[in-house]
């Protein structure tokens, strides 16, 4: 039997696309509530925008559409600044929105996905039904945590703690991608004796797209992907001062940057660095470009302050590239030095360009990378098999609230 499920998460995040889009043709009805303005996934039962924390006007259009005035005229790291101190401010006309929508669906479950600014909302959505429960619906709730919920955003302001805390104590049930999550979700309230699953954000990878192909790792050419794009926590400064350094070595290394095409900041660390020639700045790609991308490099370069277990990373690895990422506790759990992988500081370039100039000058390294990446894929993160215990996860949660 079908379930009826709620989402609350961004619409044009493919992560949330990749588990409407499941559920949707496994038959179940499925309801969106995005937080930004987007076009409707199709097959979805109901749509509705309800926009938090200056989403209406934030970002630009999925796809690489035209930027917004917003994105333009203030830098990245300012945008993330000013919604965490402008954004809980955003929440509770938000709420009461979200609280007419459960209550007019009628869901079998809602699932928030990640903390800020979704678990947020619904949170304070089911404090309304606690407040008045008189012909309301309480639903099981689950919360994803996303990669920098704990680490970049939680503590940054009084009320983003708050609301953390509160969201933690408002959900039924974890989701998360890396066990690091579960640890910090215990610390910022979660009680521990309710249920938790770690499973990939983005519902696991598709091995019939992100795979690497008929030819061999070694037989590729000195490629280097940075699938990250630009976000508050990515260091691509530390990147694109890393390339001069690894052209001295290897001069015939190439550099592909994914939906950096029109950031004006890339353009001029090109510029400054001298390596025209050598870096491809890329407009957004779809799925099946990214893995044609993928196939074509040796190496994924992802070098963050802040994450979990990056999407970006599992398709990389499904498809056979060495990854080179930052030394983060979360991505210790996948990536073991000298087995599949090096770990290095993110804001050491030298040993950026080192870690890359090593996988390219190794090919024993990568094949043995390959091979161990390759049973990751397979026993935690293939897309069929994460599905069916979030399936499974998800009618756990329903039969204890029809008890």
């Amino acid at each position: 039997m079908g379930m009826k499920l709620l989402f609350v998460a961004d619409g044009r995040s493919p992560t949330a696309l990749s588990w409407i889009d499941h559920f949707i043709r496994n038959g179940d009805e499925v309801h969106l509530v995005s937080s930004f303005p987007c076009q409707p996934a199709p097959g979805l039962a109901s749509f509705q925008v309800v926009p938090v924390a200056m989403s209406q006007v934030q970002g630009e259009q999925q796809g690489g559409g035209r930027q917004s005035l917003l994105r333009k005229l203030i830098p990245l790291g300012l945008r993330t600044r000013l919604r965490q101190w402008l954004g809980p401010l955003t929440l509770p006309k938000a709420a009461r929105q979200l609280r007419v929508a459960i209550d007019t669906i009628r869901p079998d479950l809602v699932h928030a996905m990640r903390i800020p600014y979704e678990g947020m909302l619904t949170a304070l959505a089911y404090e309304l039904e606690a407040g008045n429960p008189a012909g309301q619906h309480r639903p099981p709730l689950v919360i994803s945590v996303w990669g920098n919920d704990f680490t970049l955003h939680a503590a940054s302001t009084r009320w983003m703690a708050e609301y953390t805390r509160r969201a933690l104590q408002q959900a039924d049930a974890l989701h998360t991608d890396c066990q690091r999550d579960q640890r910090l979700a215990q610390e910022w309230g979660y009680d521990a004796q309710k249920p938790a699953v770690v499973l990939p954000g983005g519902g696991g990878i598709r091995t019939d797209v992100f795979n690497p192909g008929e030819s061999g790792i070694t037989q590729r050419e000195a490629v280097v992907i940075n699938p990250r794009g630009f976000r508050a926590y990515v260091r691509n400064d530390t990147f694109f001062q890393s390339i001069p350094q690894i052209l001295a070595q290897l001069p015939q290394a190439r550099f592909l940057c994914p939906t950096m095409q029109d950031e004006a900041q890339a353009q001029q660390w090109v510029a400054d660095y001298q390596i025209i020639e050598s870096v491809e700045l890329l407009p957004f790609q779809s799925r099946q470009q990214m893995a044609e991308l993928y196939r074509r490099a040796q190496v994924v370069v992802s070098l963050t302050t802040h994450d979990g277990t990056p999407n970006t990373l599992l398709e990389a690895l499904a498809c056979g590239c060495f990854p080179v990422v930052g030394d983060l506790e979360s991505l210790r759990e996948g990536v073991k030095v000298g087995e599949n992988g090096l770990l290095v500081d993110p804001s050491d370039a030298q040993a950026v360009a080192q870690a890359v100039v090593k996988a390219l000058s190794n090919p024993a390294l990568c094949e043995q990378a390959v091979l161990i990446s390759q049973q990751l894929i397979r026993e935690r993160a293939e897309h069929g098999e994460v599905m069916r215990q979030a399936r499974a996860f998800y009618q756990s949660l329903c039969s204890k609230a029809d008890v």
